[in-house]
């Protein structure tokens, strides 16, 4: 299923996104992320040695939430599943690109600390609020 526009305007802008992936007990983690999209998913880049990354290697239902830099009530949210996982100069690639968005400049690679790796987060359910 493609993104909807609003949810593919929202997560390749400046806007902030909380993804939510679960335990092994069902417990479910929200962090802030920086996101990024293609016509038909969500992009997440993190590191291979996060929780949140051993969560979706294990169970790959997660929720992203992005909402408005300017207006916080104004947001869209996918729940999904990680389809695929993207490594090595790819990765390494998004997450400058992403940081160039977000900073104006390269991702710091002092800030590495295990090799990146691209989340690519295909819809089940979306939803534009605002």
């Amino acid at each position: 299923m493609p993104l909807k526009p609003e949810v593919k305007e929202f997560a390749t802008g400046k806007n902030f996104a909380a993804l939510t992936t679960l335990f092994d007990d069902g417990h479910p983690q929200t962090q802030v992320m920086w996101v990024d999209a293609d016509d038909d998913h969500i992009l997440i880049n993190t590191e291979v040695e996060r929780q949140k990354f051993k969560n979706v290697e294990r169970d790959p239902r997660v929720t992203v939430l992005v909402w408005n830099k300017e207006n916080p009530y104004q947001y869209v949210e996918v729940r999904g599943r990680v389809v695929e996982i993207v490594h090595g100069d790819e990765a390494r690639a998004h997450i400058d690109a992403c940081s160039q968005r977000y900073t104006g400049k390269d991702y710091n690679p002092d800030n590495i600390g295990s090799p990146r790796a691209v989340l690519k987060i295909a819809p089940d359910r979306q939803l534009v609020r605002g």
